[in-house]
């Protein structure tokens, strides 16, 4: 019977989403002849953590569903082994990229990931604790729907399962590697306090995620639909579309992968925004099949990112993100004009290509970076109060900064390289059970 993993990274208290997630994990194998893995990596201090044990107890027992609720030492436990097994080198560094002490988005998906390969699972389907499911006429709109419907399938067998296509023909031999949509409700970065205060201020900034060679054209282009998903409109009935997804059209909130995210693992950068988005951009540039679909996930924001600390953290973040862009856009220029050829002759990403890209782009000149931090000084001291705060706390950490953005290129290359002995080792490593439960 085919196994999924329906999985859910957190850092905050999310009972409410654990009870939509068994919900829709229901879904699933009511609909479908499938096995679910529901997997909780929970990163929450003992408090929290014992209130989501509490949510995962009361989750309907189902004998196609189980739940596997994971706090850090047990995540900790598994990736040693794991690790160890692999037989890579470093493998000190190894663990500390997959579960590091500080944020790291793309970490905590490459740690379902690795666990989804032990619990034998072919598809890792993710959502995040800060959205949650639309309703219509009563019943919840769950994205396994579509997901569960083509993905893995051959794209020529799919496309009967879709409502269209539009999938060049030298692609429909190839299995369709993602499925996705994005979401309604607020921005999926927090920055519409900048827009609501100063839209000019606004354009400069979200501008400085774009390569810096394009012209002011494209940029307000980019301005214009960045961060705001599918807008507002709400749900009122499925289309779905089999092509090589727009990254811009999908959030990572919202996806599903198969084969891809065992073949290259997603950047482990800590206290980045936007991290975790490689392998979408990969998927596409790779031509590899995915399905578009629009039952979206509504998006909300927590309070602990726009006060105090929290928001100071969340700043920083964001730029880290900007500067990250340098590296990145060189990695998705490169992998765009190789196409298919990143791929081996069974249509699998050739994981050694990616990591060799990553690599080179860590000889880049870091001129263009200094410029970005130069613009988010200014356009911060421009809007004044706590932003002027954050522009000096960034200048004071101007070269640590600007080395971050390039060691975490150096670190995501070392990891791809490593990736398919580690996904090999994790397949046969067991995942320990919390005390009392099984799996």
């Amino acid at each position: 019977m085919r196994r999924i993993c329906l999985t859910l990274p957190t850092d905050r208290s999310c009972p409410a989403t654990i009870a939509a997630l068994g919900e829709e994990a229901a879904y699933a194998v009511e609909h479908f002849d499938i096995d679910v893995r529901l997997l909780i990596l929970d990163s929450c201090p003992p408090p929290v953590y014992a209130e989501h044990t509490e949510a995962v107890r009361r989750l309907p027992a189902h004998p196609r569903i189980t739940v596997h609720h994971l706090d850090e030492a047990r995540q900790r436990d598994f990736l040693a082994a794991a690790v160890a097994r692999s037989g890579r080198a470093k493998p000190e560094l190894l663990l500390d990229l997959l579960l590091p002490d500080g944020l790291s988005y793309g970490a905590c998906t490459d740690r379902a990931f690795l666990i989804a390969a032990a619990l034998g699972c072919e598809s890792v389907h993710r959502r995040d604790s800060d959205s949650r499911y639309q309703r219509l006429d009563g019943r919840t709109v769950f994205p396994v729907h579509h997901e569960l419907r083509t993905l893995g399938h051959r794209a020529a067998d799919a496309a009967s399962r879709v409502t269209a296509t539009d999938l060049p023909a030298a692609c429909l031999d190839h299995r369709v590697a993602m499925v996705g949509a994005s979401f309604i409700g607020e921005l999926s970065v927090d920055l519409a306090e900048i827009e609501a205060a100063d839209p000019a201020v606004y354009h400069d900034v979200v501008g400085l995620w774009a390569p810096a060679h394009w012209s002011a054209e494209r940029r307000r282009e980019l301005v214009a639909e960045s961060f705001r998903g599918a807008g507002t409109e709400p749900f009122t009935h499925d289309r779905s579309l089999l092509t090589l997804v727009d990254p811009m059209r999908v959030d990572m909130c919202n996806i599903a992968f198969h084969g891809v995210h065992e073949r290259v693992p997603l950047p482990p950068a800590r206290d980045t925004i936007g991290s975790d988005y490689f392998l979408i951009h990969l998927v596409h540039d790779a031509r590899l099949p995915g399905v578009l679909h629009n039952r979206h996930i509504v998006n909300y924001h927590t309070g602990e990112r726009r006060t105090g600390p929290g928001f100071r953290a969340y700043q920083r973040r964001f730029v880290k993100f900007l500067l990250s862009m340098r590296y990145f856009h060189h990695v998705y220029d490169r992998m765009a004009a190789a196409g298919d050829t990143l791929l081996d002759g069974s249509g699998r990403v050739r994981g050694e290509a990616v990591a060799a890209l990553a690599r080179e782009s860590t000889a880049l000149d870091r001129g263009e970076n200094t410029a970005r931090l130069d613009a988010v000084d200014t356009a911060y001291r421009k809007l004044g109060g706590r932003y002027a705060e954050v522009a000096d706390l960034l200048a004071a950490d101007r070269d640590r900064l600007l080395d971050e953005a390039r060691d975490d290129m150096a670190d995501f290359a070392l990891l791809t390289e490593a990736w398919e002995a580690l996904i090999a080792a994790a397949r046969v490593t067991p995942v320990a059970a919390p005390p009392g439960r099984p799996g």
